[in-house]
């Protein structure tokens, strides 16, 4: 992956720097627990100006199917409000053959975490996505290599985070890149499976980036590395993380809440119909121009105005939103008038007594459109309509109209 110098000097310049306060719980083994990665987190996030506030439960070896049968995690993730709940399976299985993983190890990883969302509605599952081994695993020809390895982890943790609605940290896509562009990096410890104090340290700032969605350059902190491969560990977590949010599916706690909206309007009208959806339970407010407010997912409102803007903020249990809608309003200032006399011609016609008209349009009953056409006869408008139109819109020099013709079987 590229790092995006730009991108970094830009993220860098934009969050200097409001303190956030985060709490996280880890759920793992030992390559969380090795070099205690929560602390070194917690003193990286310190030196940036942020606060980390963390508990682990990180016993050896264990999978995700142990996760699920320790109860000690699931008192800690009732112990206090958490942000974020992160989930790390033992070192191999995400990378086992599919239908493995598929048995052994997917039902207890969401097991764990629909748990850790019934048990804290506005924390969010983080996956670690943890390393191939140095050398990969010989056991099986699909994973006795780095790369081999590196692969089907990243893949399976992103399986299983999209199963379960929840977000990876991108540790092992950190990792490859630096092997793949700066080998003489050592990240691991003498078993090519553990993390030396560089490879915790890399594992730190993805955490950080993934969490606080900040840049980590500029960190004073250091666990006692070459200050230049400290300072390149940063870059290149940071970018690995920033550049690629959605893929990671990473969202600040502050955006837990996302809004989406539709808006309908009505044939020959300046009537809009406004509808709200969210993520999760929220109360809607909506602020038109002028100055009315209105509350529920469901309003209408009616403004003769040809463009004007909507302002919808949502307010959840877990964080806020806010969108504006910009509406094109086509009907405004036209006035309506509906005396005008017609009468049925043919099967697909009608006569208007009108000679003013200069735009007709057809429509069935679901706002589809169908082609029309109109002649002048003498002092009436003939228009002809498809089998189909349930509405024609009229609009002449006085105004706008609808006339709903009968349906009618051939």
């Amino acid at each position: 992956m590229r790092i995006n110098i730009l991108l970094i000097f830009i993220l860098f310049v934009a969050n200097f720097r409001a303190q956030d306060t985060l709490r996280a719980l880890f759920i793992g083994n030992s390559y969380t627990a090795v070099n205690n990665l929560p602390e070194m987190l917690s003193q990286l996030s310190t030196s940036l100006g942020d606060v980390l506030i963390y508990d682990s439960n990180t016993p050896g070896g264990q999978t995700f199917q142990n996760h699920a049968a320790n109860m000690v995690n699931y008192q800690k993730m009732a112990a206090q409000s958490w942000d974020y709940i992160v989930l790390q399976g033992q070192s191999q299985e995400p990378s086992f053959p599919t239908a493995q993983v598929n048995s052994q190890t997917l039902p207890y990883a969401l097991l764990l975490a629909d748990s850790a969302k019934s048990i804290q509605p506005c924390a969010q599952v983080n996956f670690f996505m943890t390393w191939g081994r140095q050398n990969g695993d010989p056991q099986w020809d699909s994973i006795n290599t780095f790369d081999k390895m590196n692969l089907r982890l990243r893949n399976a943790y992103l399986r299983i985070a999209d199963s379960a609605n929840a977000a990876v940290s991108p540790v092992g896509i950190a990792w490859k890149y630096l092997r793949d562009h700066h080998p003489n990096i050592n990240l691991y410890q003498q078993d090519g499976s553990h993390p030396s104090m560089e490879g915790s340290y890399l594992a730190a700032c993805v955490f950080y980036s993934s969490f606080f969605h900040k840049v980590s350059m500029g960190s004073t902190y250091n666990p006692g590395i070459d200050p230049n491969t400290a300072e390149l560990i940063q870059n290149v977590a940071s970018s690995i993380v920033l550049d690629s949010l959605f893929t990671w599916q990473l969202i600040h706690p502050d955006s837990t809440l996302q809004l989406t909206t539709t808006v309908e309007g009505s044939l020959g009208s300046n009537l809009m119909n406004f509808s709200a959806n969210a993520n999760q339970e929220a109360l809607f407010t909506w602020f038109f121009p002028d100055g009315t407010i209105l509350f529920g997912a469901n309003v209408s409102y009616d403004l003769d105005l040809s463009s004007y803007q909507v302002i919808l903020a949502a307010n959840g249990p877990c964080s806020n939103d806010t969108t504006t809608i910009t509406i094109t309003n086509p009907n405004a200032g036209i006035a309506e008038h509906f005396n005008l006399n017609w009468k049925l011609t043919g099967p697909q016609q009608i006569a208007v007594e009108a000679t003013d008209i200069f735009m007709v349009r057809g429509f069935d009953l679901t706002a589809k459109e169908h082609p029309i056409t109109f002649e002048k006869k003498g002092n009436q408008t003939l228009i002809s309509f498809t089998k189909n139109t349930s509405i024609i819109q009229i609009i002449s020099a006085k105004g706008l109209t609808n006339i709903r013709v009968p349906y009618l079987i051939d």
